[in-house]
């Protein structure tokens, strides 16, 4: 099947660079791109041209980092730091995805939105109540998004409503919620999903390592992002010498684990190496960091040493699913980076931020968000006509403007892996 779309297309083939074909054609055949081009190549006369005129086509968005089940909490205790946030709005919320008929309520508007966003792809965590996650995974798979989903795991300092009895409960449950739903959806997979650290004992991560090496899943987690945390952490491990080894001596930690780490805030020399080491990709998460009076992310840091970094809402640390929004407050918050912690440290560039959002998180998934040769096709379709302005803008300054300004509203179409979703 070909597929081809006529418009203003935006690409940012490589981190820092954006390339731009006005009146080109994004032309894929059976799902993945085979290229830009500013005539429509003879072999395609004839063939039918989904033509958006002067609409922005850009690569797709990846959300590497969000908690479905606290969406109807969004803008709620912002400002509480992240534990306290987390015990007294969290927790209590979580607990209500025990019942699957609040479940499937508060998913449907989650899911609804999500399908509205310019999102393509997102890592998500649910609860640790089995029915509901796989409720969240069902309604998930009909939006056409491609995501992975986690049951999430817990066995300690939770709440006598939101804690599993013993790890070994919890890795039966997570056993079982893998067999029902490995293959069971089109677009949505499971990922292992430990909360973090605090949450899940030894024992319970032993467990978890065994799970992840049996049945080869990706992994979701958090990483140093509040001094409370960190400090947290080196009393329950006092055996490791930084976060990421608390993770790291369960092999859960990159290498032969896919492993996507939230926040990143305050990692330390050694952590960072480890993490380059490993692979582990860094979802940067700024909103959420300056909500919760977390600190801010060394993103430029991670980007000059090669690092794999793309970018989280964190629902509902964060307040809006855009990623085109994550971008805009990345490149805000490191500004204040430069500006006041360390001025070596460059603010990002849009094309920075941009690239962070589309193939900087879209790789964990695969050849994902790019429009290079080859990748699959993720496309999204930005109408700003609806934005009146007296100036000739360059197409640069259009989806720098589209960023800033970060309305759903603007979105005329999105392609999935080929597929037309909204």
């Amino acid at each position: 099947m070909t597929t081809i779309l006529k418009g203003c297309i935006v690409s940012a083939p490589a981190l820092g660079r954006l390339e731009t074909s006005e009146h080109g054609y994004l032309i894929a055949e059976n799902g993945h791109i085979t290229g830009i081009y500013p005539v429509l190549p003879e072999q395609y006369a004839g063939a039918p041209v989904e033509d958006y005129g002067n609409d922005l086509i850009v690569q797709s968005f990846a959300d590497l980092h969000l908690h479905a089940p606290q969406y109807p909490m969004l803008g709620t205790g912002m400002d509480l730091p992240l534990l306290d946030w987390l015990n007294t709005y969290t927790f209590p919320q979580e607990a209500r995805y025990e019942d699957t008929e609040f479940a499937k309520e508060a998913y449907s508007i989650f899911t609804e939105d999500m399908k509205k966003s310019p999102n393509t792809r997102a890592c998500i965590f649910g609860t640790l109540h089995v029915p509901a996650t796989e409720i969240l995974m069902e309604q998930l798979d009909k939006t056409g998004i491609k995501a992975m989903v986690g049951k999430v795991n817990m066995d300690r300092n939770g709440s006598p409503q939101l804690q599993e009895e013993s790890a070994q409960a919890s890795a039966d449950a997570t056993v079982q919620w893998i067999k029902d739903t490995l293959d069971k959806f089109e677009n949505v997979k499971p990922i292992l999903t430990p909360r973090f650290t605090p949450s899940c004992s030894d024992a319970l991560m032993e467990k978890l390592s065994e799970i992840q090496k049996k049945y080869h899943l990706p992994m979701q987690s958090h990483l140093s992002e509040n001094f409370g945390e960190i400090a947290w952490v080196k009393e329950l491990c006092p055996n490791t010498h930084f976060y990421g080894e608390a993770y790291s001596q369960f092999d859960l930690f990159g290498g032969d684990c896919p492993t996507i780490m939230a926040h990143c805030v305050h990692s330390s020399d050694e952590e960072i190496a480890l993490m380059k080491k490993q692979g582990v990709y860094i979802a940067h998460c700024p909103q959420s960091n300056t909500n919760l009076a977390s600190g801010i992310s060394p993103a430029r840091r991670y980007l000059d040493e090669g690092l794999h970094i793309g970018l989280g809402s964190d629902i509902a640390g964060g307040t809006s699913v855009s990623i085109l929004r994550a971008m805009a407050d990345a490149i805000q918050v490191s500004k204040l980076y430069w500006r006041l912690v360390d001025s070596s440290m460059k603010p990002l560039t849009v094309e920075e931020a941009f690239y962070m959002g589309t193939e900087g998180g879209g790789s964990f998934f695969g050849k994902v968000g790019s429009f290079k040769e080859g990748y699959e096709f993720d496309a999204v379709v930005l109408n700003d006509s609806t934005i009146p302005t007296p100036l000739k803008l360059s197409p640069r300054d259009r989806l720098e403007r589209l960023i800033y300004l970060s309305d759903d509203r603007n979105i005329t179409a999105k392609y999935v892996a080929g597929r037309k979703i909204l």
